[in-house]
């Protein structure tokens, strides 16, 4: 197997498994403890890895980069802990599948980008797909709120927005000068969440389930955002973009595996569902032509 298959086969495990540990890190954390942790934790790391980085931005640098980071982190780390309060983490995985169509979608209405016959035709399947999900989850699973999935779609917005800023303004900031900037912008604003969540409690700190919770999100810090950023730079400099971009065919296959072994509930026609959605993404990620 080459090192391109490798590297991806363990950026998906690492993304895939993200949910379930937002999922677990909520047995002793509130969302909003839980968001912000993150943020400050993975923001720790990189900050202490790379802030000699940002010493040459220019003062048009920074203010993309504070837009990209609260769009593309910030916002969406406490909105995928407040959905995974109402709806499996493996449901949450799938729905953020519908990042690279909303990317279409933002960059055709904000930036005037075109796109393809066949990249609109993808944009429809995947919503299609999308509403499929939710009913069919919300039908199999009636003790859950499935209006917390527009929470995630929210965040698949917001990400899709951050991609597009990206590569409108910061096409010549590397990759991880531009995480580093990403979290050293957003990092008082996530403790200054901490403060006011009750956090420092002894309640919350002396809770059964704490220590736990806070090492699931460690991990998830730790390896689902600096060690998974450093692979898939690696896995772009030793493929190609759209190989890289793969991984968002991958990584729901893991989390529902995941959800599966937890006990979460998943039937055929979410399979189903997921499988449209998935066509849909691919339809819509290939070259544009217009």
């Amino acid at each position: 197997m080459s090192k391109k298959w490798v590297y991806l086969l363990m950026l998906s495990l690492v993304w895939g498994s993200s949910f379930i540990l937002i999922k677990k890190g909520l047995l002793g954390l509130t969302p909003l403890q839980l968001g912000a942790l993150r943020i400050i934790i993975s923001g720790f790391i990189l900050f202490t890895a790379g802030f000699k980085r940002l010493k040459n931005l220019t003062k048009k640098d920074i203010k993309w980069l504070i837009i990209s980071g609260f769009l593309g982190t910030f916002f969406p780390a406490f909105l995928f802990a407040y959905a995974e309060t109402e709806i499996d983490s493996a449901v949450a995985s799938i729905l953020n599948s519908l990042v690279p169509i909303n990317t279409i979608i933002i960059g055709f209405v904000a930036f005037k980008m075109f796109s393809s016959k066949k990249q609109i035709i993808g944009v429809v399947i995947g919503f299609l797909g999308t509403l499929m999900l939710i009913l069919n989850g919300a039908s199999l699973n009636p003790d859950q709120n499935y209006l917390y999935a527009i929470m995630v779609i929210i965040a698949t917005v917001m990400y899709a927005a951050s991609v597009n800023i990206i590569k409108r303004h910061l096409q010549n900031i590397p990759p991880v000068t531009i995480a580093v900037g990403n979290f050293t912008a957003i990092m008082i604003p996530a403790f200054i969440v901490l403060l006011y969540s009750d956090f420092f409690t002894s309640e919350v700190l002396e809770g059964v389930h704490f220590k736990m919770s806070l090492f699931y999100i460690v991990l998830l810090s730790l390896f689902g955002t600096a060690i998974a950023k450093i692979f898939f730079n690696k896995l772009v400099q030793m493929s190609t973009p759209v190989f890289a971009s793969s991984v968002t065919y991958l990584m729901p296959i893991v989390a529902v595996v995941w959800g599966l072994l937890d006990g979460e509930l998943f039937n055929f026609w979410q399979a189903i569902a997921t499988c449209v959605i998935l066509i849909g993404v691919y339809l819509s990620n290939t070259k544009r032509i217009g």
